[in-house]
């Protein structure tokens, strides 16, 4: 079934700052290629840097300088330029850029390129990291105050758990968990429509594919496509779980200010979720106009199942830590 067309394509290539448009995006198993193949490394704290726990980083935003090559990826990643606040920019071949980053967040920073997906030096959990799982530390994440309900758990595989308890990122990646980040404007107009009507910058919510559906019956339809299929042009992707957002599209960047609204409106109108984390089926190419193609999913009783024996333990286990950690 046509749902609707590709409106915006976008990639990231450092973690965590801002990214560009682009008009066409090859898609393979670790997502748009050229896709976050720098992150910024905390030296003290010897991990790799968030917007959630760093919202400076935010404020600046990367591009490739001569496009990416086909053979770029873990362990071969392009040069990219990063635009600072001031209007600066360096260059990552410039050795200036670490002292610059670590001027953005106010503590010392250093500009890091993917490795090869055989180490997994830069992926696993340090103890500063380790120690920041704390129920506590996720509510602040999340947003979530103490009397708030904390994000059902149970949409995620049992597989990402184990990748999660393991590594900050998935070995051979710099994303926080899945390779493509599918969004409609539809959800973004139903949390504006939250706002007062306001515009929803899809900067705020950091996607790959920004999706404009030509009918939709419902104000997130996104939450529906679990577990279906998305044919994007030359691309099939699985939609495998909503996106649950923390703290960061609240946060400002380049023309955006500050708006901790944003945060209660995906609370209290999506559940704290809003977009479908995707992997990749079937590698190919996606241009902006493409037509966009789901196919729903036949076992969505099998699948609920599934997340209710997921949600009780889920629960079981949360209530414990929250008990453990007072």
């Amino acid at each position: 079934m046509t749902i609707g067309q590709v409106a915006q394509l976008w990639r990231y290539p450092v973690k965590s700052l801002g990214g560009e448009r682009i008009e066409i995006a090859d898609i393979g198993g670790r997502g748009v290629r050229g896709d976050r193949l720098w992150a910024v490394r905390d030296v003290e704290r010897d991990v790799t840097s968030t917007a959630r726990r760093v919202p400076a980083l935010l404020g600046a935003t990367a591009r490739y300088v001569d496009g990416v090559p086909a053979d770029a990826g873990p362990g071969n990643a392009p040069e990219v330029a990063i635009t600072f606040p001031d209007g600066t920019v360096l260059s990552s071949s410039d050795p200036g850029v670490h002292a610059k980053l670590s001027e953005l967040a106010g503590r010392e920073m250093r500009l890091t390129s993917l490795p090869p997906a055989e180490d997994t030096s830069l992926h696993k959990l340090s103890r500063d990291e380790r120690e920041n799982m704390s129920i506590a530390a996720l509510r602040k994440d999340f947003g979530v105050t103490d009397d708030e309900k904390f994000p059902d758990m149970s949409m995620f595989r049992v597989t990402d758990l184990a990748t999660l308890s393991r590594y900050s990122t998935p070995p051979g990646m710099f994303v926080d968990l899945a390779p493509v980040h599918v969004m409609t404007q539809t959800s973004l107009d139903t949390i504006g429509a939250e706002l007062g009507g306001d515009d929803v910058d899809v900067r705020r919510f950091r996607p790959n594919i920004l999706l404009a559906l030509d009918d939709s019956n419902d104000g997130l339809p996104e939450s529906q496509w679990t577990g279906g299929q998305l044919c994007i042009g030359g691309v099939v992707l699985e939609v495998t779980m909503p996106t649950i957002r923390c703290v960061v599209p609240s946060r400002a960047q380049p023309g955006l200010d500050v708006d901790r609204r944003i945060t209660k409106a995906v609370a209290g109108r999506a559940g704290r979720c809003l977009g479908s984390y995707c992997w990749v089926k079937s590698d190919g190419a996606v241009r902006v106009g493409d037509q966009a193609m789901l196919q729903e999913s036949g076992h969505r009783g099998l699948t609920d199942a599934a997340r209710r024996a997921k949600r009780f333990a889920f629960g079981v286990a949360t209530s414990a830590m929250e008990r453990l950690g007072r």
